[in-house]
């Protein structure tokens, strides 16, 4: 999981090396306040995206874990290449850092909102069956 977070880390942290010297002022218009203040939304999405990941594998068996940590490994590295293809046209300019940042801060949102999302499946429903569910009723 540190692994995870550090991927993610590092991709804003190359983007806007400065920009982590100063609080977010939502006042400040300028260019860099603007980056400055993504780079604190897409931290935020982060660690909630964590706070949901590392609930979730509290909840599941071993096989099911395994399997959402190679989910959660290839969604990272979708993500990362997303928002390198969308902001491709800002690249090398001086918003293509806050670009990156409000890219990675949507997608963080909604895989934090997918992986939140499975806990409401009502008893029964074989849709929501994890896979260690699946292979108890495999064993009986």
């Amino acid at each position: 999981m540190r692994r995870l977070i550090l991927s993610a880390c590092l991709v804003v942290l190359a983007s806007a090396p400065a920009a982590w010297a100063e609080a977010c002022d939502r006042n400040d218009d300028s260019q860099s306040m603007m980056t400055i203040c993504a780079g604190v939304d897409f931290q935020a999405a982060d660690a909630k995206l964590n706070a949901a990941y590392k609930d979730i594998v509290g909840r599941n068996g071993e096989k099911a874990n395994k399997l959402l940590q190679t989910a959660q490994r290839a969604w990272i590295a979708f993500r990362d290449a997303e928002c390198a293809y969308a902001t491709a046209g800002s690249e090398g300019g001086s918003i293509h850092p806050m670009e990156v940042s409000q890219c990675l801060t949507e997608l963080t949102n909604e895989r934090t909102k997918q992986l939140t999302s499975g806990p409401s499946c009502q008893e029964g429903d074989p849709s929501c069956a994890s896979p260690d569910e699946d292979e108890d009723q495999d064993m009986q």
